[in-house]
């Protein structure tokens, strides 16, 4: 037995990941964000309400506020308009008066935004370390080199990049450079469609299971005609001859909080609740989408919900903010709804934009204070809104 007690100790030092994991470095380019410069306010603080809404109506027109369906109910009330993320990007563009606008979200949508909108506009996000650990999981090299292992395998010229909303301006870029789109939840079919029209293959990034579902629930393909390129090992983890077999190359990324519902949370609901309705996002697993009774967008959920009739039952497989609001909006009709999964599940990264957040970045600029602003450089801006006006242009 080794005698631990004579060992050397190991000269281990902190990868730099590790030490931006542990929040002792930091990384601008990164999802994770930075550190906010700046004393916040107590969230104890009972002013924080009258706070907020007196730097709001001293900066007037000046000030757009956005508030993604996932954020706090307490940093929603201040919000201009509500949706996801490219209906609050597209928002903001058609505001041009609004000098400052503030996207309470994540950091890939306030990049949206900051694209979308004109360069006398300035983009503020009230927390930089408000990231999205989906965007996270593919990085402007890791995509590189899967083009180059693509390229190797002969089917590169074949082959359509479609990024999902939720990707880095720079992987956005990497699509328009590439020939390819964006697309949203709402309209992945048709971004599919017009990129099969243009190419035999599609690069789907980063969310698996959007593209997954995409193409086998609402295009007919089969799961066989899928693969899944894992920028962690070697060649994404597949050989050439699987690469060219394959209709759909999808990255292996999730949404940390769609991605937890099981088919366990499915049927277990069924069985608490007779005759419930469950109705899920498309980013959840395909076994979830198979077995649930309606899939679709954040604005589908609500429409949905809207539509319903009194008395209805229904589970829903999205992030908790949003379900716990419309429980409250729709609890008054006599609709029942509730969480699919038993465990309390929000999206922490967008939950980092909190009330304290919102007061010191409005206060800061009523003061004439700029912080926190989201810039996009003009090369990785111009391929990325490429990719954003081709899937503006589709049908």
């Amino acid at each position: 037995m080794r005698d631990v007690t004579t060992a050397q100790p190991l000269d281990v030092q902190p990868t730099p990941l590790a030490l931006l994991l542990l929040g002792r470095e930091a990384d601008p380019k990164s999802e994770r964000g930075v550190e906010c410069p700046g004393d916040l306010p107590s969230p104890s603080d009972p002013d924080l309400v009258e706070r907020a809404r007196a730097a709001k109506e001293k900066l007037g027109k000046k000030v757009f506020v956005l508030g993604h369906h996932y954020q706090r109910d307490e940093v929603i009330q201040f919000a201009d308009v509500t949706g996801d993320s490219f209906k609050l990007a597209r928002d903001a563009a058609a505001r041009p008066e609004a000098e400052y606008i503030v996207f309470c979200g994540v950091h890939f949508m306030a990049e949206s935004a900051d694209i979308l909108t004109t360069d006398d506009q300035k983009v503020v996000l009230p927390d930089l370390a408000a990231g999205c650990s989906m965007a996270d999981m593919a990085t402007a090299e890791q995509v590189a080199e899967c083009w180059d292992v693509l390229t190797e395998a002969g089917i590169a010229e074949q082959v359509v990049p479609v990024s999902y909303m939720n990707s880095s301006a720079d992987i956005k870029a990497f699509t328009g450079k590439h020939g390819g789109t964006i697309c949203t939840s709402s309209n992945a079919k048709r971004a599919l469609d017009w990129a099969f029209e243009q190419g035999e293959k599609v690069l789907f990034l980063p969310d698996q299971h959007l593209g997954r579902n995409t193409a086998v629930r609402d295009m007919g393909m089969s799961l066989e005609d899928c693969v899944v390129y894992n920028p962690h090992k070697p060649g994404g983890g597949l050989t050439a001859e699987q690469l060219r077999d394959a209709k759909m190359i999808l990255w292996r990324g999730h949404c940390s909080v769609h991605g937890r519902f099981s088919l366990d949370s499915v049927n277990d609901v069924r069985e608490r609740i007779p005759g419930v309705n469950v109705l899920v996002h498309p980013e959840c697993k395909h076994e979830v989408v198979a077995a649930a009774d309606y899939v679709g967008s954040t604005e589908y959920i609500i429409k949905t919900l809207e539509a319903a009739p009194a008395g209805s039952k229904w589970a829903i497989g999205t992030e908790l903010n949003l379900v716990r609001r419309l429980a409250n909006r729709f609890a008054d009709e006599g609709k029942e709804i509730v969480f699919l999964d038993k465990t309390v599940c929000f999206c922490s990264t967008m939950n980092r934009i909190d009330l304290p957040h919102l007061v010191w970045t409005l206060e800061s600029l009523a003061e004439g204070k700029l912080v926190n602003q989201i810039q996009v450089d003009r090369e990785t801006e111009s391929f990325a809104k490429l990719a954003l006006e081709r899937m503006l242009a589709l049908p």
